[in-house]
């Protein structure tokens, strides 16, 4: 794949040093890596090697990516491993899309909680269905889902929501049958809303008791349980956002949905335009517009584009993508044979990569093609990583 003409790393490159200074001491260890990562990716400082064709003398350099999950560069190639074992997973129904969204107010506790507040969407969102697809007024089943978490909107703003994808039925309370849903209809969003609201404040109260919470500035009294409680009241009288898409048009749909949603960052290298004395001038989506009205550009600031890239990175260990019920990982297995028995599909055995090699100068391991004449390239020569410099030198 060709570089991209304008990269997220090109506007790190040139501007991100004076902005890490001028923000020192309102950036965390995590949001410093993730910039040092993007800046390095692909580029000699992770080091790389060299490969030649043998039939055409073709050279060419390949440089080490940096793999950090907020990597516009990087999402790729794990969205790829990680489809290759969601494969065994998909069965023979209909597959429909739910979206949990947080109302404002909460994103804006949400940047400086981000592990309580995120963990809060996934399984109360996770709950929520469980809870009202396992009512006998609604489905009486138990299901799964995969959950993936997003934290912006178009614009890069905060926007934490959790995409659900979840089969068309269940398993009956006692397992002997599968219990489909109505053709193009899965749960009712009201109802999901209603739930999904009222135990999300059940559950934010709770760890706000508990003096999990951290408030900062403008939302430093939030703190005080008065203050809290009147700042909840609107949040309990307001709508809160949940809604279902049409089913999938089958199994390769799902498959072709999560390869984009899955691994996806902030912003992608190829909504960016141009980077000029203005700013960053980069390609959105404003869907609260109709037609082709929706499709604008906009232009921020660099020290603004960054800041808001910066916002979505995530606290270290978090996982943005989890599995709930029949789907979850501990037994999944065992879940899901009962159910392919039920649907007569045999089960399906996870795809799997022979283990690639480190590679090292002289390999004749010939993973690599020409781009010129489509003969294997070898790998001739390989260097490492510069070390990174943890404390001064000795004197």
């Amino acid at each position: 794949m060709g570089r991209c003409a304008l990269e997220v790393a090109d506007v790190f490159r040139t501007y991100g040093e004076a902005w890490r200074q001028a923000q020192r001491g309102h950036l965390s260890l995590g949001q410093f890596q993730v910039m040092s990562a993007i800046e390095q990716c692909r580029s000699a400082a992770l080091g790389g090697h060299a490969l030649s064709c043998q039939a055409c003398g073709h050279d060419e350099i390949a440089y080490n990516s940096c793999r950090n999950r907020h990597c516009p560069k990087c999402r790729g190639s794990s969205a790829k491993r990680w489809l290759q074992a969601r494969q065994a997973d998909l069965l023979p129904v209909p597959y429909y899309h739910v979206v949990f969204t947080l109302p404002a107010l909460i994103s804006a506790i949400a940047y400086t909680n981000k592990a309580v507040i995120y963990d809060l969407l996934f399984d109360i969102a996770a709950e929520t269905l469980r809870t009202i697809a396992a009512d006998p007024k609604h489905l009486g089943a138990r299901i799964g889902a995969t959950l993936v978490l997003h934290t912006w909107g178009s614009a890069l703003t905060h926007h934490p929501h959790v995409h659900g994808i979840v089969p068309g039925g269940g398993l009956s309370s006692d397992g002997s049958r599968w219990v489909a849903c109505n053709p193009g209809f899965f749960l009712s969003v009201r109802v999901l809303s209603r739930l999904f609201r009222r135990r999300f404040l059940e559950e934010l109260e709770q760890v706000h008791h508990a003096g999990r919470l951290q408030f900062f500035g403008e939302l430093a009294h939030l703190a005080e349980p008065a203050a809290f409680q009147v700042w909840l009241a609107p949040l309990k009288a307001c709508e809160w956002v949940v809604y279902a898409k049409r089913p999938f048009a089958g199994p390769e749909a799902v498959l072709d949905y999560l390869s984009r949603y899955t691994h996806r960052v902030a912003i992608s290298n190829r909504r960016l335009i141009t980077l000029d004395e203005r700013g960053v001038t980069f390609r959105w989506k404003d869907y609260r517009a109709k037609g082709r009205t929706r499709h604008k550009t906009m232009t921020l600031d660099t020290s603004e584009f960054m800041r808001r890239f910066m916002l979505h990175v995530l606290p270290a260990g978090f996982h943005r993508i989890r599995h709930y019920g029949l789907m979850a990982n501990c037994g999944r297995r065992d879940n899901l044979a009962p159910v392919r028995e039920l649907l007569a599909q045999p089960a399906w055995s996870i795809p799997t990569e022979p283990e690639s090699a480190e590679p090292s100068a002289g390999s004749s391991r010939t993973t690599y093609f020409c781009p010129d004449c489509g003969a294997p390239m070898v790998i001739v020569e390989t260097w490492i990583r510069r070390p990174s410099i943890r404390a001064p030198p000795q004197t």
